[in-house]
């Protein structure tokens, strides 16, 4: 069992969104892969790496399907993928300085924090671009 399944119930209908999303969970499931064989430490740098990465190429797609499409909820999306990115940013500073040791702890937090954002902020746009034939 993954420490992240992804379900069809997360779906947004919107092939390039979910693979992008399918993306991200693979990179916590590179994560937890890594806890389980005791390299959890030494594989988070890169991998905070790579979901800084990533993530800001996954908003800025979000963003621009919102935008071209005129979804009315894009500028309070937009707001929460920029306090997504800080807090992101942040605990990769935390890793860098060693005030954070634990990579459970920001495991968890992605995994939690990409299951709410799918089925709380992202199914909202869902429905409004599939609307207007984004598939």
């Amino acid at each position: 069992m993954a420490f992240f399944d992804w379900k069809e119930e997360y779906s947004v209908h919107i092939r390039e969104v979910d693979k992008q999303h399918q993306k991200l969970v693979t990179l916590l499931n590179g994560l937890y892969d890594a806890l389980k064989k005791g390299e959890g430490l030494e594989a988070l740098g890169g991998i905070l790496s790579e979901l800084v990465s990533y993530t800001k190429t996954h908003f800025a797609t979000e963003e621009r399907l919102m935008k071209t499409h005129g979804y009315p909820g894009y500028l309070s999306h937009k707001e929460k993928h920029q306090k997504m990115t800080e807090k992101v940013l942040e605990y990769a500073r935390k890793f860098e300085s060693g005030e954070i040791r634990s990579p459970i702890e920001i495991s968890n937090f992605l995994k939690e924090w990409l299951k709410k954002h799918i089925m709380d902020t992202d199914i909202g746009y869902s429905a409004f671009l599939n609307g207007r034939g984004v598939q």
